[in-house]
């Protein structure tokens, strides 16, 4: 089987081996329609797009309906003398009609605060030019990138997180079944010192070395039984299952190995997230500069107002204003403010330069990792044929009694270890894939 999967490599490794498998395609699909952290990236996009809809009403009149009532008994009072001033002309009038037409009035003391007072009024205000709310609108939309941004370095990162837990859980999954095989011949060994110990040519004790060697194996593959199913655990968790939900394997990775042919370079998410974020401090600075721009509006009242117990419509009115504010004197607070965004600004180009550095240091670091992997394996592959030959050759000989026990274990012993190196190293090669897929951005998202 081993030669067959040495032979068979040729073959496949000159094909697409690096195209998703139909069956990690579709674990890695229903981890973006499913995993909650993902779902929280988008309620939280759905915030930003539900304030940038806010700034753009700001533009557009807002209407107010305003009513009050006031009464009151006391309080200061202002004495107006009409009769002082009136009472002697009518007197006058009265002396010369040779009437009482004219009564004499008293002084009015009128008091200060209203008594049944009301104004009720609906109030339209609408800014006419108004620099820091156009400003805040495009503030708005660059939060609105940045997030589209988040969600889709996310989703990237999300890939790579179900793609390595699935090679994670596989390789689980291989050293269980390698410890499967360890058992198989050790019991084969059992059955064979039984016979050589019937027939006398075996000492007894051989039989109980190879029973606590077969104690071991079965600790060890325990132990591999508890790290597949933490993998399995970890995997579900990614796409938002039951934890102990079956995984479906993939046989076809066993005898694949990944290569990097048709693996296009994509546009890495972290730069755009940067650019975002520098054109968002940018619109935050032709913010914090509209400070030196006036800001216009208009105000519109109609209501009516007066007496409660005298209402008419004599008592509504109209009333048209323009307001026009100018920062005259602030303490140079906006001018600050400025300057510090400016050097934010700065700061956030040469972190740019440094990203670009780093994730071209990333890009060569997974491809040199990658291409070490696959050395590692074509290297263990060979050794699982020469561990099986060496196995063969002295479990013949030890059943003629040709070689003794410890040569036997340790023939054991070898095939064992270099069978797990090989899954190891097979599914290093996969991760360490996944690992340069995620450097070169290459990974399609929608």
């Amino acid at each position: 089987m081993k030669r067959t999967l040495l032979t068979s490599w040729f073959t496949v490794a000159f094909l697409a081996s690096n195209a998703q498998t139909p069956i990690l395609e579709a674990y890695v699909q229903a981890g973006l329609d499913n995993n909650l952290s993902l779902k929280q990236q988008g309620f939280v996009l759905q915030k930003n797009l539900l304030a940038l809809q806010e700034a753009k009403t700001l533009f557009l009149p807002s209407v107010n309906f305003n009513t009050t009532y006031s009464t009151a008994q006391g309080g200061r009072t202002i004495s107006i003398p009409v009769g002082d001033l009136m009472n002697p002309v009518y007197s006058t009038l009265n002396v010369l009609t040779k009437t009482n037409a004219f009564p004499q009035i008293e002084n009015v003391n009128e008091q200060l605060v209203p008594k049944n007072f009301y104004d009720t009024r609906f109030k339209t205000q609408v800014p006419l030019i108004n620099a820091e709310i156009r400003y805040g609108q495009a503030v708005r939309r660059e939060q609105v990138s940045l997030q589209q941004t988040e969600i889709q370095l996310f989703k990237r990162e999300l890939v790579k997180d179900i793609k390595v837990a699935y090679f994670n859980y596989l390789k689980a999954a291989e050293a269980v079944r390698v410890y499967d095989n360890a058992l198989t011949l050790l019991r084969e060994s059992e059955r064979v010192n039984q016979s050589l110990i019937t027939n006398g040519v075996a000492n007894p004790t051989v039989q109980i070395r190879t029973r606590n060697e077969i104690a071991r194996i079965q600790s060890e593959q325990e132990a591999a039984k508890q790290t597949r199913q933490n993998a399995e655990a970890y995997f579900n968790f990614l796409l938002n299952r039951e934890l102990t939900a079956t995984i479906q394997q993939d046989s076809s990775l066993a005898g694949r190995m990944a290569n990097t042919w048709n693996m296009l370079e994509g546009k890495r998410e972290e730069l755009d997230k940067l650019q975002t974020v520098i054109n968002l401090n940018q619109s935050t600075l032709r913010f914090n500069q509209a400070y030196k721009k006036p800001k216009i509006g208009a105000i519109l009242d109609l209501g009516s107002q007066g007496n409660l117990t005298s209402v008419s419509s004599k008592n509504l009115f109209a009333l048209f204003g323009l307001s026009i504010d100018l920062p005259v004197y602030q303490g140079g607070r906006n001018q600050l403010k400025i300057k510090q965004t400016e050097a934010d600004l700065q700061a956030l180009d040469t972190q740019l330069q440094q990203v670009k550095n780093q994730l071209d240091l990333q890009r060569m670091v997974a491809k040199n990792a990658f291409e070490a992997a696959q050395q590692i394996y074509k290297s263990k592959q060979g050794q699982v044929e020469t561990a099986q030959r060496y196995y063969r050759d002295i479990f013949r000989r030890y059943k003629e009694g040709q070689a003794n026990f410890i040569e036997l274990l340790d023939a054991q012993t070898q095939i064992t270890t270099a069978q797990l190196q090989q899954t190891l190293s097979l599914y290093d090669v996969w991760v360490r894939w996944v690992e340069l897929e995620r450097a070169n951005a290459a990974y399609p998202l929608n």
